[in-house]
C-alpha cells in the first residue's frame, strides 16, 4: 500500500478521500490555491502544497514529488477524467488512483465509447450521420463527442431548427472541450437515467455493485440520486449490470467506474449512454445499500487497494443489496431566482446528524460556520444522504434531514431539495429526466418563517436585556394585560407574550407561551427550545424547527431548508433605487466579463450593457428601456458582489 497519498481536489470529496486514507494509515497531502489556504481539507491533511490552479497538471505532479507522495487520487471534477494527468503521473513514476490514460481517453469520448459498447454487445441509442437531417426522425439529440455535464448538447424537435442547433452545439463544445466533434442520436422523450457502479482490478476481475437512479436532474445535472433504481424490472437490472461488466472487461478497465444507461419509458429498452472513469458524486448511496459478508463497502478503500495492485477481496456472488438510500446535493444557488449562483460568508451552518433510530443520515460536506464561499469553484457545498429499510422510509428520512439543514448568509437550494423530496411526484416515482426542466416547483411560503422571526426577535431582546430594572420596557401595564411588542419585518407583526422565565447567562428562554398576531390573525405559540440560534416552536399545534439570526437590520430564518430574510424598515435611511427605475444591480456575485457602454451613451430597450459570469454561467445585462446611460458601477474584469450597482439608465421619456 502507498505510504503517502496526494489528493488532487478540494471540498467535500477531498475530505472524503482523506478520511479513508487516514483510517488505512496512509499519510495525506492536500493541494490548495491561495484562495483555499485555510480550507477544511487543507487543515485536515497531514501536509499541504499550494498550486496556482487545481487544473495545473504540472503543478499537481510536482506537488506530489515535493511532498513525497507516491500516489494521486483525483476525486471527481477538475482533472479526474483527463488522460493528460494520467500520462504525467505515470511519467513521473507515480500511481494514479484510476484507470490508465488510454482507457480514460477511449471512454471519455462518446463516439469511441459507443464503438466499444457495440463490440461488447451492449445496447446503444439509435444514431444518425451528422449530415443526414433529411433521414432523421425528430426529435433528436445533438451532443458533443468529448466531455459531458450537458455542455454542447441540444434537443432538436423540428427539421428547420437542426442547422442552428448543430452550429450552437459545435461552438459550445469547442469552447468547453477544445473539440467540436458531434453525435446525433434518437432523443428519448421520457426516460430514466440508470447507472451501474463497477469495480475492476489488474488481475482480470470485474464486479458490479448494482445500480443507481439519477433521473431527478435539471439540464442534465443530477439533483437527487438513489439506489437501488425504484422502477426497473429484474430483467432490466440483469441487462444493465451484465452490460456494465462486459463494457469494463472489453476496454480493460481498472479501478472504480460507472456505466450510464438511459431507460426508455415508452419501450422499456435500456441504452448505453457513457462511462465515467472516476468516483461519482453519488457513490454514497451505493456504499449505504451494498454490503459483502454483512459489512458495508468503502469505495475509496477499494480504489486504493486496486491502485496498489491488490486483487478485489470479493467476487460477484458475495455482493448483496440492503435497504434504500437517497442523496440530495446542496448547492450555493437560488432555485427560485433562476438558479443564479450565490456566494458570500456562511454565517451559520447546521448539518443534520444521525439519530439513534433505524434510519441513517450521512452528510459529506466541507462547509462550516464563518466560511467564505466564492464563485471560483463548483457551487456544491455538501451532500445529505438518507438510508432506510425501504424507499419510503429513506425518502421520509431525507425530508427530515433537509428540515435540519440550515445555511445562513446566502441562498442555497436546500428548501428546493426538500420540496422535491416531499413532492407527490418523487414519492410516487412518476418523474423522468425531463420532468424538472418543466415542472413548476412552488417556492415555500413565508408565513411560518415570519412568525418564527418575530417571536425570536422578542426572545433575543429578552435574553440580552440584562437584569430587570425600573426602566426596562417590558410591556407591563397597570390593570391591563402586557402591551404587545411590535416587530416590523417587511410587514408589521404584533407579538403578544405571556410572562416567561428568562434564564441568564445561558441564553435560553424556558418554555414561555403566548401568541403572535399577523395579517392572518392570532397564532398560539409555545416555545420548546431557544439556544445557539436554534429555536423549536409549537405554532398552532404544529412543531417547527428553525435556525434564526436576528441582527440590527434584518432577521434571517431557515425553516424546512428554505432561507428567508426579513428586513427591518428604516424610515430615515437612504432606500436607494426603486425597482424599475433603470437601475441594474448584480443578480449574482461574479466577474464582469465585459462592459459594453459608457456614461452618456444612448441605448435602446434590450441592448446589452455588459456580461456577468459566475461558475461558468454567463448572464447578459440588458437595458430595461431606451434612454441614456447615466452611470457604470464597475469595469471589465471586476469581481462584483450580489446587488452591487452596475448600470443606471435614464429613460428617454
Amino acid at each position: 500500500m502507498f505510504d503517502s497519498l496526494l489528493i488532487a481536489n478540494r471540498g467535500e470529496i477531498a475530505l472524503r478521500v482523506l478520511r479513508t486514507a487516514r483510517r488505512m494509515g496512509i499519510r495525506t497531502v492536500a493541494i490548495c490555491t491561495d484562495l483555499d489556504a485555510a480550507a477544511p481539507h487543507v487543515r485536515a491533511a497531514d501536509a499541504s502544497v499550494t498550486v496556482p490552479s487545481y487544473l495545473d497538471i504540472a503543478a499537481v505532479v510536482d506537488a506530489a514529488r515535493r511532498s513525497g507522495a507516491t500516489a494521486i487520487h483525483p476525486g471527481y471534477g477538475f482533472l479526474s477524467e483527463r488522460p493528460e494527468l494520467a500520462r504525467a503521473v505515470e511519467a513521473a513514476g507515480l500511481k494514479l488512483v484510476g484507470p490508465s490514460a488510454d482507457v480514460m481517453e477511449q471512454m471519455g469520448r462518446k463516439d469511441a465509447a459507443r464503438k466499444i459498447a457495440t463490440a461488447a454487445g451492449v445496447p446503444v441509442v439509435p444514431s444518425y450521420p451528422l449530415d443526414a437531417a433529411a433521414e432523421m426522425s425528430f426529435p433528436v439529440l445533438v451532443k458533443a463527442a468529448a466531455g459531458g455535464g450537458g455542455k454542447g448538447m441540444r434537443i432538436v424537435r423540428r427539421a428547420e431548427d437542426y442547422t442552428d442547433a448543430v452550429a450552437a452545439a459545435r461552438r459550445e463544445s469547442l469552447t468547453a472541450f477544445g473539440d467540436d466533434t458531434l453525435l446525433v442520436e434518437k432523443y428519448v422523450e421520457s426516460g430514466r437515467h440508470i447507472e451501474v457502479q463497477v469495480l475492476a482490478d489488474a488481475h482480470g476481475h470485474v464486479v458490479h455493485l448494482f445500480e443507481r437512479d439519477c433521473s431527478t436532474q435539471r439540464r442534465h445535472q443530477k439533483v437527487l440520486e438513489e439506489a437501488p433504481a425504484p422502477t426497473i424490472t429484474e430483467e432490466t437490472r440483469r441487462l444493465v449490470t451484465a452490460s456494465a461488466v462486459a463494457m469494463a472487461a472489453e476496454v480493460g478497465y481498472e479501478n472504480a467506474g460507472t456505466v450510464e444507461f438511459l431507460l426508455d419509458n415508452a419501450t422499456g429498452e435500456a441504452y448505453f449512454l457513457e462511462m465515467n472513469t472516476r468516483l461519482q458524486v453519488e457513490h454514497p448511496v451505493t456504499e449505504l445499500t451494498v454490503e459483502v459478508d454483512g459489512r458495508p463497502l468503502d469505495l475509496v478503500e477499494l480504489q486504493l487497494l486496486v491502485a496498489a495492485g491488490e486483487p478485489l477481496p470479493f467476487g460477484q456472488d458475495d455482493v448483496r443489496q440492503h435497504g434504500h438510500a437517497i442523496e440530495a446535493r446542496v448547492y450555493a444557488e437560488d432555485p427560485f431566482a433562476g438558479f443564479l449562483p450565490q456566494a458570500g460568508t456562511a454565517t451559520i451552518v447546521r448539518w443534520p446528524v444521525s439519530s439513534d433510530q433505524a434510519l441513517t443520515v450521512r452528510v459529506d460536506h466541507a462547509l462550516e460556520s464563518g466560511q467564505v464561499v466564492s464563485t471560483s469553484y463548483d457551487p456544491m457545498l455538501g451532500k445529505v444522504i438518507a438510508h432506510g429499510p425501504d424507499r419510503e422510509a429513506a425518502r421520509r428520512a431525507l425530508v427530515a434531514a433537509l428540515d435540519r439543514t440550515a445555511i445562513l448568509g446566502f441562498a442555497t437550494n436546500t428548501g428546493f431539495l426538500r420540496t422535491l423530496a416531499a413532492s407527490d411526484e418523487f414519492r410516487d416515482v412518476t418523474i423522468d429526466t425531463a420532468w424538472l426542466d418543466t415542472a413548476e416547483i412552488v417556492e415555500p411560503g413565508v408565513d411560518v418563517a415570519r412568525i418564527i422571526a418575530a417571536w425570536t426577535d422578542v426572545a433575543v431582546r429578552a435574553m440580552t436585556a440584562g437584569p430587570p430594572h425600573p426602566f426596562l420596557a417590558d410591556g407591563w401595564r397597570l390593570g391591563a394585560p402586557p402591551a404587545p411588542e411590535l416587530v416590523a419585518l417587511d410587514q408589521v407583526v404584533a407579538v403578544r407574550r405571556a410572562h416567561g422565565t428568562v434564564s441568564h447567562p445561558a441564553g435560553a428562554v424556558s418554555h414561555p407561551a403566548g401568541a403572535v398576531r399577523d395579517a392572518a390573525g392570532d397564532h398560539t405559540v409555545h416555545q420548546l427550545l431557544a439556544e445557539q440560534h436554534t429555536v423549536v416552536l409549537d405554532i398552532d399545534g404544529v412543531r417547527h424547527w428553525a435556525v434564526v439570526d436576528a441582527e440590527r437590520h434584518q432577521v434571517e430564518v431557515v425553516h424546512e431548508g428554505q432561507r428567508h430574510v426579513f428586513e427591518r424598515p428604516d424610515v430615515f435611511g437612504d432606500h436607494g433605487p426603486v425597482a424599475g427605475d433603470g437601475t441594474l444591480l448584480a443578480p449574482m456575485p461574479g466577474t464582469l466579463l465585459s462592459v459594453d457602454v459608457s456614461p452618456g451613451d444612448h441605448v435602446v430597450e434590450g441592448q446589452r450593457l455588459g456580461v456577468l459570469e459566475a461558475m461558468k454561467m454567463e448572464l447578459a445585462l440588458k437595458a430595461p428601456f431606451g434612454g441614456t446611460v447615466t452611470s457604470v458601477g464597475a469595469a471589465t474584469g471586476d469581481q462584483v458582489q450580489l446587488k452591487q450597482l452596475l448600470f443606471e439608465v435614464s429613460a428617454d421619456d
